[in-house]
């Protein structure tokens, strides 16, 4: 029997051992943590946020640069089959107002538990506390019992990116994979802001209906005021332009044009004071007031051009370890059409650890497990393909 090892017990390395194990060899997963998919099941504490329901090419445009090369592998398992997969493991998903799927149960673990039972049933064996640490003549790990080595007919890498360490995702094994890699960043991340006093009390508080703007992107969404800056959504959607320089500024009032704005301030504001007027006038919430009160001091005669364009100063991204995914990794040239890397016959790599980057809402996850299916099938085919 042709044998496959698979290190990262992940989406992505979970996938390709399932792929493989149905082309009939005999599989072994390995994992650096005491339990799988440490990762996966955080993502599920927020509701695990499965796919997007939208149109391919839109779905596919998240991806940007990276979208060419992931094409066929989205294509192949795209938004339509991750939610088939879901309920042939049991789960019922629905589709929320914004487009994202989500399992009917809302966490990650009644799936993970299904999936687990069908790669147990498939025969895959699953070692935890097994962390790879290099190749010498064949792949070497610290294990409970020791140092052991193991070789296989193929193997895939599916090792996850650099960030969330306590979760397996520290990105230690760019120390020793031979292969060309683009240093990683952080990604979907919040960013720091030193808050003055006065923002003390709307910590913890969402900052809902804006949109938001960074480089060419404008995005409607929300995120939260943290203790240490700016979190959630709306944010992660922008980060990446964010991180490469471009200022980030807050339309606070998205669906008025300047001159409504302008219109509903020039009535007669009477005994009111500016925070009610503007509540009145605008329905201007205090969290958004004080966004305005933070950035744009002394406030200028004419309110509508900033209130449309509100210049959000901050001291960068959180650290490395605290985004949500990173970007970097093994560089997508390196790697042949059914992901194997190019001077590494039979060695194949998947999900985070590749060179490409997406942002939360579904995207990511799907195409952690679309390249793990990938990666999974080609593995299999060249398994196969080789004599006895």
């Amino acid at each position: 029997m042709k044998t496959a090892l698979v290190i990262g017990a992940g989406p992505a390395g979970l996938m390709a051992a399932d792929v493989l194990a149905e082309h009939g060899l005999s599989v072994v997963v390995s994992d650096a943590k005491p339990s799988v998919a440490r990762k996966f099941l955080m993502a599920g504490k927020s509701g695990l946020n499965l796919t997007k329901d939208e149109p391919f090419e839109a779905f596919l445009s998240a991806f940007e640069e990276a979208a060419p090369a992931l094409r066929p592998m989205l294509e192949a398992f795209g938004p339509d089959q991750v939610r088939v997969w879901a309920e042939e493991l049991g789960q019922e998903v629905f589709t929320g107002s914004t487009g994202r799927v989500f399992p009917r149960a809302m966490k990650a673990s009644p799936l993970l538990r299904a999936w687990l039972g069908r790669l147990n049933d498939l025969g895959v064996e699953i070692k935890p506390r097994w962390r790879w640490i290099g190749e010498e003549d064949g792949f070497v790990f610290e294990t409970p019992e020791g140092r052991q080595t193991v070789t296989a007919d193929v193997a895939v890498l599916a090792c996850g990116g650099a960030s969330w360490a306590r979760l397996g995702s520290d990105g230690a094994w760019a120390n020793w994979i031979d292969a060309p890699l683009s240093p990683f960043q952080p990604a979907n991340m919040g960013f720091v802001v030193n808050w003055s006093k006065h923002m003390a009390k709307h910590i913890g508080g969402p900052v809902k209906n804006v949109a938001l703007c960074a480089g060419v992107q404008r995005v409607r969404g929300e995120f939260v005021i943290s203790q240490t800056g700016l979190e959630g959504g709306g944010i992660y959607a922008v980060s990446r332009p964010m991180r490469e320089g471009h200022d980030l500024t807050l339309d606070l009032l998205p669906d008025l044009s300047e001159d409504e704005i302008r219109k509903r301030l020039a009535k007669p504001r009477g005994k009111a004071s500016l925070s009610n007027h503007l509540r009145k006038a605008l329905r201007l919430d205090p969290v958004k007031q004080a966004l305005l009160m933070e950035y744009a001091r002394p406030l200028p005669a004419d309110l509508a051009p900033v209130l449309k364009a509100l210049p959000i100063r901050h001291d960068g991204p959180r650290p490395m370890d605290q985004a949500i995914s990173t970007a970097g990794g093994i560089r997508l040239e390196a790697l042949d059409k059914g992901l194997m890397l190019q001077h590494r016959p039979g060695v194949f790599a998947a999900g985070e650890m590749l060179d490409w980057e997406a942002p939360t809402g579904g995207y990511l996850l799907t195409a952690c497990l679309a390249t793990g299916r990938w990666a999974g099938q080609y593995a299999a085919e060249f398994a196969m393909a080789q004599t006895a």
